[in-house]
């Protein structure tokens, strides 16, 4: 079965519908300081519905088939998204962005297709779980933040139960604790990996580790 071309009106109107979609999701990940905001989204979705509107009008000329575009542009876009995602020490960002964009490829593709509905509704479902349950994870979903912490500090009897003690009633986890102890000198490097509730618990830590005897210094890391 020959697909037939498609009048010009019409692909205008697809690759129109195409930078909307992709503006209202990159609009939202604009306002959350994310690596792939606005113009990234229009531009990635207008690109797929342009090798939907491609694969169509190649079938309709040609006989191929119109599918094998359409699934090297889903599998293409993963290497974009692996781009969004970044590594802040022990957190990571950028996942979420990246299932954006890789979803936003697949609206792209269904309104180059003629699927103007439901690129819609997907649209609209995405922005109401971008928007509506960030409140509610933020609300009711508790997120630790981790942060590895360094303690420069000198030796006595009982200072490393000290300090783990200190961090351990601070900190909702200590996920990890090592020492290192100098040759030359009487001075400890205690190392932990630890998650806290909020970031005022953090400053918590900082004031009461401060008070220790001996205290050199304190380096915390994201």
């Amino acid at each position: 079965m020959m697909i037939e071309q498609h009048p010009i009106y019409e692909i205008l109107i697809r690759l129109s519908l195409a930078l909307l979609f992709g503006g209202v999701i990159g609009f939202e990940r604009e306002r959350d300081s994310q690596p792939a905001g606005l113009r990234t989204h229009m531009i990635l979705v207008l690109g797929a519905c342009l090798a939907a509107i491609i694969s169509e009008e190649m079938g309709a000329l040609f006989g191929s088939d119109p599918t094998r575009l359409a699934a090297q542009v889903i599998s293409g876009i993963g290497f974009l998204g692996a781009g969004a995602i970044l590594r802040f020490g022990f957190n990571i960002k950028g996942l979420t962005t990246a299932t954006t964009l890789w979803t936003m490829a697949i609206v792209g593709l269904a309104v180059g297709f003629g699927y103007y509905i439901l690129g819609a509704v997907t649209t609209f479902f995405m922005l109401i779980t971008l928007t509506i349950m960030n409140v509610i994870e933020k609300k009711f979903v508790r997120i630790n933040l981790i942060r590895n912490i360094v303690v420069d500090i000198d030796y006595y009897d009982g200072v490393i139960r000290t300090v783990r003690k200190t961090i351990s009633s601070i900190a909702e986890k200590v996920n990890s604790f090592s020492v290192r102890k100098s040759v030359r000198s009487s001075r400890l490097r205690i190392t932990i990996v630890a998650q806290f509730k909020k970031s005022e618990r953090i400053e918590d830590l900082v004031e009461t580790l401060s008070k220790i005897e001996g205290l050199r210094s304190i380096k915390i890391d994201q």
